[in-house]
């Protein structure tokens, strides 16, 4: 039978037992270097388009948002983030773009997400911002849809 556990007294300590950090990379095929692929451009239609490959974490996050805080800046009238070539986003990814889009709104630029990949859409789902953001199946029905 195993050892009953109790809680300490009142002036009593706890014991945490010590966190150990793996040497290895923790998920399948993931890297311990950066890994995030950022890409942009306009379209005949003056719409920015950036384009991300790999992982948005906090370990990736600076190339995306310098280019993001820059495109922003630029005012085009839309701006799509195609996220169909992202493998992971933890939270400071989703806050990334959740932060994008405020600052888009407030620059008065369409926000719009295009071709979420599975794990994307998926932490889109289980923290509800799947309702904030303007999503859409591919980068062609982003820039196609009227502002």
């Amino acid at each position: 039978m195993p050892a009953e556990k109790t809680m300490p007294a009142e002036n009593e300590p706890a014991t945490v037992p010590p966190t150990t950090v793996p040497s290895e990379p923790s998920r399948p095929g993931a890297r311990s270097g950066p890994d995030l692929a950022v890409r942009s451009w306009h379209t005949d239609t003056l719409a920015a388009v950036c384009a991300l490959a790999g992982d948005l974490d906090i370990e990736t996050l600076d190339p995306a948002r310098s280019t993001l805080d820059d495109l922003v800046e630029r005012h085009p009238p839309l701006l799509v983030v195609d996220l169909g070539r992202v493998d992971f986003c933890d939270s400071s990814g989703l806050n990334l773009l959740l932060r994008t889009r405020m600052a888009a709104a407030a620059a008065d630029v369409e926000f719009r997400l295009s071709a979420p990949s599975v794990a994307v859409r998926r932490l889109l789902e289980l923290t509800c911002t799947d309702t904030v953001f303007s999503l859409h199946q591919s980068l062609e029905d982003a820039l196609a849809a009227p502002l």
